[in-house]
């Protein structure tokens, strides 16, 4: 299964200052941009200041993967860190290196925008985790330890197992970055999960051959482009033994044409339901018989290994649930079947079920049938 844990908070923090009026930005807070801006400015031909981006992922939906990990119920998931490109990306080098390290504490996302004036300081920035007009400003801290000691831009936990990274060169800046190990660490209970924080990787956030101004969606988009924690974990049943019944394994030579059909597909889905999807595959084309008896119907399976499914945004035409290793049908002695947590996908938009068929003579057939169903909040 794929599914998506989308974002509680995030913010972009700058390091630098206005040209123009000499304004600051290390205290401005922007968590209410739609866009995340991590970029390198340079002023003269020389690097001038950089920024990095903060998202968090600590709500109900990742309380309920770690309990359903602590339960048996989701074993060995693999997560993803997963941005998206928006438009506005320029000034970009053909290669480089975007890292991401476990914040150390708490912070604030805020109320601020970019554009704000005057500028609003209520929530993160490079020099605060959180700072309300007539209080003190609560900085960042400088704790020791396993922790990097940056007096400002956002303390995260350094060492073995919390800095992951992506490397770049002549491809898209979407970010698809591995963090299995950095959310194993709050799993555990090693780390606390405060978020990720995303940088430049090492020297190249301030050098002067490294370019970029990388722009991407945040969680105040509402779109299906937000910043998404995904995780994948193998929850299919095997299509062998007893699983199937009575079920007839189809022919999986390529001779035989089939189409497929889904038992009880609705035209609607609550939010939060977990749905077992059912499809059965059947011959296109059946030699008629005559009998003089009684005649019964023996379903058939698609064998173990052959068939997957994939996840369509109908208004987009953008795969949200791509063909994988974790998107193998399971079966038991009804039908194959997959199941689907409903809270992966943006609430009230349509989406589409697209199958796919491995046959024995190197055929791939894709099924895209019209299997189309909507999820209401």
């Amino acid at each position: 299964m794929h599914y998506f844990i989308y974002a509680t908070q995030d913010a972009w923090i700058s390091s630098g200052s206005s040209h123009v009026d000499g304004t600051s930005f290390t205290d401005q807070n922007v968590g209410q941009d739609e866009i995340l801006e991590l970029k390198k400015t340079f002023w003269n031909k020389a690097f001038d200041y950089q920024t990095r981006v903060l998202v968090s992922f600590a709500g109900s939906e990742f309380t309920e993967v770690s309990q359903s990990i602590h339960n048996g119920h989701i074993v060995n998931p693999k997560f993803n860190l997963r941005l998206y490109e928006a438009e506005g990306t320029q000034d970009l080098t053909t290669e480089y290196k975007l890292a991401a390290f476990p914040v150390s504490e708490s912070w604030e996302e805020g109320v601020g925008k970019f554009g704000d004036d005057p500028k609003v300081t209520n929530g993160v920035s490079w020099d605060n985790i959180n700072y309300y007009p007539g209080n003190s400003a609560i900085t960042w801290s400088q704790a020791g330890g396993g922790v990097r000691q940056n007096e400002k831009g956002g303390t995260v936990i350094t060492g073995s197992g919390n800095e992951v990274s992506q490397s770049f060169s002549y491809e898209s800046p979407d970010i698809n970055m591995d963090v299995t190990d950095i959310v194993n660490n709050w799993l555990g209970g090693t780390n606390k999960n405060y978020g990720f924080l995303l940088r430049f990787s090492g020297s190249q956030e301030t050098d002067n051959t490294t370019f970029g101004q990388l722009k991407f969606f945040s969680k105040q988009t509402n779109t299906i482009y937000s910043p998404k924690l995904e995780v994948k974990w193998d929850d299919h049943k095997p299509c062998t033994g007893s699983n199937t019944g009575s079920l007839l394994q189809m022919t999986s030579s390529g001779e035989v044409d089939y189409t497929l059909y889904m038992k009880g597909l609705k035209e609607s889905y609550k939010e939060n339901d977990k749905i077992k999807f059912r499809v059965m595959p059947r011959k296109r084309y059946i030699q008629k018989t005559f009998s003089t008896s009684a005649q019964t119907v023996t379903g058939s399976y698609i064998p173990e290994g052959s068939g997957s499914y994939s996840i369509v945004d109908l208004a987009t035409g953008e795969t949200t649930v791509p063909f994988s290793p974790y998107t193998s049908m399971s079966c038991d002695s009804t039908s194959n079947y997959f199941i689907q947590w409903m809270n992966t996908f943006q609430p009230n938009r349509a989406y589409k079920i697209v199958y796919r068929i491995k046959y024995r003579d190197g055929q791939e057939i894709l099924y895209d049938d019209g299997f189309e169903f909507n999820v209401r909040s």
